[in-house]
């Protein structure tokens, strides 16, 4: 992070029952995203809650399904 900017790599992504994804929010790290995601999938909806890092180039990089 040489430019000043704060990087954010880390997703929550929600998918309804009906098969729509939306991006919930981002994050600084894995864990923080993951308590986020987790806190979420608690509530107990149908909802399904996972994390994906973004690649260098942009593009999901890994995920981690709850």
């Amino acid at each position: 992070m040489n430019d000043g900017t704060i990087t954010l790599p880390w997703l929550v992504i929600r998918q309804d029952d009906n098969g729509n994804r939306y991006r919930v929010g981002r994050y600084a790290t894995r864990a923080e995203a993951q308590k986020i995601a987790d806190s979420l999938d608690d509530r107990g909806h149908k909802q399904l809650y996972w994390v994906e890092q973004i690649g260098q180039n942009g593009q999901s990089a890994t995920s981690t399904a709850n």
